[in-house]
């Protein structure tokens, strides 16, 4: 289309319009500088973990291992994705928000990392502060005296509830 209009000396106002439009459109989805090499690596990077050497390259990079030191000696638990800490060790990385350390209690410190929830002082099942019970049972009613000590003879025993004689078949249970 852009062959038949040689210039713009030769179209009007709203056809130019319409040529920058057709223009703008043809390169809508394209991309260019640093979007269209980011693009490019992501698409290099999805064809190497379709091919399985991804899974490899992934499990020899030492970003993969925990940064954290313990007694001069480097943790050798896998980090959490997108992170370079363990689960033990992620409360050492200031910059880190989704855990904080178990405040524990007077007793019995804890520095154990559980995720921040919606609670302001998230805790360790350890340590978790139980709501206050909401079902009351109910109480139990006193019963007087007078009919604690009623007779027995009152009650009928299993054996003088059985049919003695055989009834007819309509009116038995």
């Amino acid at each position: 289309g852009s062959s038949l209009l040689t210039g713009p000396e030769g179209l009007m106002a709203k056809e130019r319009e319409n040529l920058k439009r057709l223009k703008c459109l043809r390169r809508y989805r394209q991309r260019y500088g640093v979007e269209a090499l980011l693009h490019r690596q992501l698409k290099e990077r999805r064809m190497l973990a379709t091919d399985g050497a991804a899974q490899q390259a992934h499990t020899t990079r030492s970003s993969q291992r925990c940064l954290a030191f313990v007694d001069d000696v480097r943790c050798s638990n896998q980090s959490l994705p997108m992170t370079r800490h363990c689960l033990t060790h992620i409360c050492q990385d200031a910059n880190q928000t989704l855990f904080k350390p178990c405040q524990g209690s007077e007793e019995v410190p804890c520095n154990k990392p559980v995720p921040v929830s919606l609670s302001e002082d998230p805790c360790c099942p350890l340590h978790l502060r139980l709501p206050p019970q909401m079902y009351v049972p109910e109480q139990v009613l006193s019963v007087p005296e007078d009919l604690e000590a009623a007779p027995t003879d009152l009650y009928l025993s299993a054996a003088e509830l059985q049919p003695t004689e055989s009834l007819p078949l309509e009116f038995s249970d």
